[in-house]
């Protein structure tokens, strides 16, 4: 297989609203300003971000392709192969491909031979793990947990077996609107002494970031309610 000429941007967005000068650099901003072609969690959400850092683009002129986790892979390809020029994907928030639909077209575009290209940018998984002090020689992430109270009980109990053994930090998240349920449950099967680490809203101006023993969150639990949170246990 040959190398394609055309490149594939990874391109981070923002964690939270209105923080876009503080967490996007300027390589970020030059890449999207030389793109046409944007893959796309949510066309509506996207022309928006776009609009909201104001480098003179015609959205309308703009070729936005939907790629969520319900899109066909053989939709994504076909979509792909036609490319005659560069393109961008972006997430929903943070890092496209990490916990993201993103991943499955950069799969196909190494297949096409495409120059795939990361740019740094905010990931809440990486800003919780540095803000946790817990291990980041060894982590790992398991994305949601299961709905399921009894099997979600079950989950974090062998997630935090398994980080004890191994001594590893062990990483995962839910929807906003079930936090609370999540934080009650992980309260609810911890040992007392494994440690927790809540980080909500991280980059914007209700960040929230604390590390403490599940026995003394049981007395200072925050309300986690639609608020974008990082659990973490080790």
């Amino acid at each position: 297989m040959t190398d394609s000429p055309i490149k594939l941007f990874m391109i981070p967005t923002v964690l939270a609203e209105g923080t876009q000068e503080a967490v996007l650099s300027p390589q970020i901003l030059r890449v999207i300003g030389e793109l046409d072609v944007f893959f796309v969690e949510n066309t509506r959400t996207a022309r928006r971000f776009i609009s909201s850092l104001k480098l003179g683009k015609v959205i309308d002129n703009l070729t936005f392709i939907e790629l969520t986790k319900d899109t066909p892979e053989s939709e994504t390809a076909g979509a792909l192969k036609s490319l005659k020029t560069n393109a961008g994907i972006i997430s929903e928030a943070g890092c496209p491909g990490v916990a993201d639909p993103g991943a499955v077209a950069v799969h196909i575009a190494h297949q096409l031979g495409f120059h795939v290209v990361p740019l740094v940018g905010p990931s809440s998984i990486l800003l919780a793990l540095m803000a946790s002090g817990m291990s980041g020689q060894s982590f790992a992430f398991h994305g949601y947990l299961p709905i399921d109270k009894v099997l979600r009980k079950k989950t974090i109990q062998t997630l935090e077996r398994e980080g004890r053994q191994r001594q590893q930090t062990q990483i995962f998240m839910e929807t906003p609107f079930r936090n609370n349920q999540l934080l009650e449950t992980i309260l609810e099967a911890c040992m007392p002494d494994t440690f927790l680490c809540i980080a909500a809203e991280v980059t914007g101006p209700e960040e929230f970031i604390k590390t403490m023993p599940v026995k003394n969150w049981k007395s200072n639990k925050p309300d986690l309610h639609k608020r974008p949170t990082i659990f973490l246990i080790g």
